[in-house]
């Protein structure tokens, strides 16, 4: 589940793939890791949508595809429980860096003393 959280992941593959019956995997599952498979699962993909808020620059409904909600109410909603504010208001209230990677990369540039300078002759 860890490796494939995105994908759509059914009870009965699970089940398979551990070779119980659905109804003992779910069992066990809940005595070892102290809830459902499903919301193992979700909490999992809330744990991704996270960090990609913080890091990523995808809209909120693209993160929500992208962990494997299929919609976009029962991530927010998911989200919500788990985290105590919205996606939206999460991604808000992450500091993000003062400057962005694109302009340090740029800014740190090597350049000559007078190359690209308005007025040396050359184009810009």
């Amino acid at each position: 589940m860890d490796a494939r959280y995105a994908e759509p992941l059914c009870l009965d593959d699970l089940a398979a793939a551990a070779g119980f019956s659905r109804y003992h995997f779910a069992r066990e599952f809940r005595v070892v890791f102290g809830e459902t498979p499903r919301a193992y699962l979700s909490r999992r993909r809330v744990e991704r949508a996270r960090d990609l808020l913080t890091h990523a620059n995808l809209t909120v409904t693209e993160i929500c595809m992208v962990v494997g909600f299929s919609s976009l109410g029962s991530f927010s909603r998911r989200f919500r429980e788990l985290t105590g504010c919205s996606p939206s208001e999460f991604r808000a209230r992450v500091v993000a860096p003062a400057i962005p990677g694109c302009v340090v990369m740029a800014w740190a540039r090597p350049r000559g003393s007078n190359r690209g300078q308005a007025g040396d002759g050359q184009a810009l």
